[in-house]
């Protein structure tokens, strides 16, 4: 196959994958459970708080589930996330007992921080006899923000984006954030106490911990400040850091400052997390759907991270090592991995850690046929552009060369947006309602 007729099986696995992890569904599995607790619990209220990227589709689901029970909800999603089919339903059920609200991703805004004092407000009115459903899906740590006191949305802004621009992984960066905030790191489920809460969550991070996945709000937080301090002094970040953010955090490192809620805590007890959805799932589902196309698949990394430039040349070498070891008539293969690489921004471009793995690899494969690699996230987005990847092959590069663009170059200024926009390589799905981390799909034909 050449790379426009790999491109349509590559795109059929990445959906196939996003099917499997569709938030509706996952919600309404749980509905029943839901219900039971409500009813052999004595309840007489139902409260929804909701966060995250899929944050719309799971409220639509629990809404049409059990809508008779629910009594008051607020959900947060980034900007453009709500969904046409959101969007309709709201349209057609102007009684629901549901907000919805959009902000800033992945820097805080002024929005988020309005909506998460409402979903505050909600929560602190709740009682024993108040039974919490809390909606959490990847993306959750910027949309759910309540600054510390003495710090301010801006020092939040920046610090955020100092710690993505150094390339902080997802769990450095949710250290920082649960100890600068008033709801994150199960500071959530304090507030919530007395009442009951369960958690519906939509794993983005690798294996599934509850205590960073959308900053753990309503679970035991296992970092303390000094665990903070020390994510800010490995990027060489103290000195740069706001100084009222350095002062909460030296502050919890001497005492001064509570802690954040550890295991054995009290208002545990009154907490189910459960995890409906994952990139495990995604996986199976991308294997499933490789072989059913004909292909040979498998998992060759479930945990997929690092500098994406790195991963993908570690991915690229990979490819070339199963091509070459292939005997005759084996037929077409699929590699398969998932996790959530990073980007140490130096440069002043545009792209996000799938297109700039893209690129690594289609650079390591110039020239090799047989070879098409598909990097995307299963949210749609992939940093700050409109893509959620990009679709590269062993023809890539000297396509690019011989329309005067430099690889080396673009990559350098981590503008691989630009350059596969520049020919046409971008994949572009727009906002999936899901989140599950990446995906990348191998196909060797």
């Amino acid at each position: 196959m050449n790379h426009t007729e790999n491109r349509k099986p590559a795109s059929g696995i990445f959906y196939a994958s996003l099917r499997a992890v569709d938030p509706c569904d996952s919600v309404k599995g749980c509905a029943d459970k839901i219900r039971s607790a409500y009813i052999n619990g004595g309840f007489n209220r139902l409260l929804v708080a909701g966060f995250g990227k899929a944050a719309c589709p799971m409220a639509r689901a629990l809404e049409e589930a059990l809508c008779e029970l629910i009594t008051d909800g607020i959900v947060i999603t980034k900007y453009g996330h709500c969904g046409r089919q959101n969007i309709e339903h709201r349209a057609q059920n102007t009684d629901s007992k549901i907000r919805t609200h959009e902000a800033g991703h992945p820097l805080p805004d002024e929005n988020g921080v309005k909506a998460t004092e409402e979903i505050i407000g909600l929560l602190k009115s709740a009682d024993d006899k108040t039974l919490i459903v809390c909606l959490i899906s990847g993306g959750g740590s910027a949309l759910l923000v309540s600054p510390y006191e003495g710090i301010s949305l801006s020092e939040k802004q920046e610090i955020t984006n100092l710690l993505l621009r150094a390339g902080a992984d997802i769990y450095e960066l949710n250290t920082v954030r649960k100890h600068i905030s008033k709801v994150k790191g199960g500071r959530l489920a304090e507030t919530a106490y007395p009442a009951r809460t369960i958690s519906l969550i939509l794993s983005d991070v690798m294996g599934d911990r509850l205590d960073v996945i959308a900053s753990g709000p309503t679970s035991p937080d296992t970092t303390t400040y000094n665990d903070a301090l020390k994510v800010l002094e490995k990027y060489e970040l103290m000195d740069k850091s706001p100084g009222n953010i350095i002062e909460v955090l030296q502050k919890g490192s001497r005492d001064i400052v509570r802690e954040t809620p550890k295991e054995g805590d009290k208002i545990f007890e009154r907490v189910e997390n459960i995890i409906i959805g994952s990139s495990r799932t995604a996986l199976g589902a991308a294997v499933k759907k490789a072989e059913e196309l004909g292909f040979h698949a498998e998992i060759i990394s479930s945990g997929l991270s690092g500098e994406a430039r790195e991963a993908g040349r570690w991915l690229a070498i990979k490819a070339k090592e199963t091509a070459g070891a292939r005997g005759k008539g084996q037929g077409a293969r699929c590699l398969i991995s998932g996790g959530e690489t990073t980007v140490t921004v130096k440069g002043l471009g545009l792209g996000g850690r799938n297109m700039e793995l893209a690129l690594a690899f289609a650079m390591e494969i110039e020239g090799v046929d047989g070879m098409t690699l598909l990097s995307a996230g299963t949210d749609g987005t992939d940093g700050p552009t409109d893509a959620a990847g990009a679709v590269v092959d062993g023809e890539t590069i000297r396509k690019a060369k011989a329309a005067g663009l430099d690889p080396v170059e673009y990559l350098a200024n981590n503008d691989s947006y630009n350059f596969f926009k520049k020919i046409d390589s971008l994949f572009i799905t727009g906002p999936t309602g899901t989140n599950v981390m990446d995906l990348q799909i191998v196909i060797l034909d």
